[in-house]
């Protein structure tokens, strides 16, 4: 059986935001990410209420890919319900991240581009498939990795929480060993700071998780802060003579205040955040089917 030996958490507003509008749980053994979109405060509300869902749940309650799955999808009831009843907050969504360590591993369950990351034996594993458009670009081809990188569409999302009545979940187990590291982040991290950034990171700080997110963050910030940032980062230990961090003074769910830095992280200037509604998630599949047909027509015609 494995647990959770250590972790960490640290969520930042960025130089370029007023508002954080990112959410995380930290509840071992349950652990998520959640970065809300939309327009003037409606990202922030999105990601509060598929927070809140899980604070709801006893994790204790959750065995297997398909129940992290159902209750991803009662974050997207609550969410689009939320904005079908007030027009303020219509066409809010969020990406949704979660991990749960259960039994020998640790199921994920995963809507959006917030990612999952693997660290074992000195390497580390991106565990999550972007819904984004610009990684469909990159299957199709169509985009180089290099590309990808400074895409003008690099934030559009093909698939998010509350948007839509339903959602469709990828949930799945990763086998874990003792010493490996999960981080869960927004893209507030991953377009700042790339991969071997992030491996050079956890590798030099080690279990210290603390050290990690923290260092983390401030790297995002250092390579222009242009989002919000959120870390969380745990380690997995077996249950024989680990200690596990108490959790008593740890809130389970963290919901930032206006320019909040948890853990005061960074430097903002105030600037407010560009608009982000759900067209961020309509274009991309817009897009999608735009190269689905061009490509249908060209075999038609060749």
């Amino acid at each position: 059986m494995t647990a959770v030996a250590r972790y960490s958490a640290r969520t930042d507003t960025g130089r370029k935001r007023r508002r954080n509008e990112d959410a995380y749980v930290l509840a071992p053994p349950l652990f998520a990410v959640a970065d809300g979109m939309g327009g003037a405060q409606a990202g922030e509300v999105a990601s509060k209420l598929a927070a809140a869902a899980l604070e709801d749940t006893d994790p204790g309650r959750l065995t297997g890919p398909e129940k992290v799955a159902s209750l991803i999808q009662e974050a997207n009831r609550r969410v689009h319900e939320r904005s079908n009843a007030d027009p303020s907050t219509s066409g809010m969504g969020t990406t949704m991240t979660v991990a749960l360590v259960e039994g020998d591993g640790v199921v994920i369950g995963h809507v959006g581009d917030s990612r999952a990351y693997l660290v074992r034996d000195g390497d580390m594993e991106q565990i999550t498939e972007d819904h984004s458009l610009v990684n469909e670009l990159l299957k199709s081809g169509r985009l180089s990795a290099e590309e990808a990188e400074t895409h003008p569409q690099r934030s559009v999302i093909t698939r998010a929480v509350g948007t839509d009545p339903d959602v469709d979940v990828d949930s799945f187990t990763v086998d874990a060993k003792d010493g490996d590291v999960f981080l869960i982040c927004s893209d507030g991290l991953t377009d700042m700071v790339d991969d071997r950034q992030i491996l050079d990171t956890v590798k030099r700080y080690g279990d210290d998780l603390d050290k990690v997110t923290k260092q983390l963050v401030a790297e995002a910030n250092k390579g222009g802060g242009e989002d919000n940032i959120t870390v969380v980062a745990f380690s997995i230990g077996s249950r024989d003579g680990t200690v596990v961090e108490d959790t008593a003074t740890m809130p389970a769910v963290v919901f930032p205040e206006a320019g909040e830095t948890r853990e005061d992280v960074g430097v903002r200037t105030a600037k407010p955040p560009s608009p982000a509604t759900r067209v961020r998630v309509v274009l991309g599949v817009l897009i999608l089917l735009a190269i689905a047909v061009s490509l249908l027509l060209w075999g038609l015609l060749h």
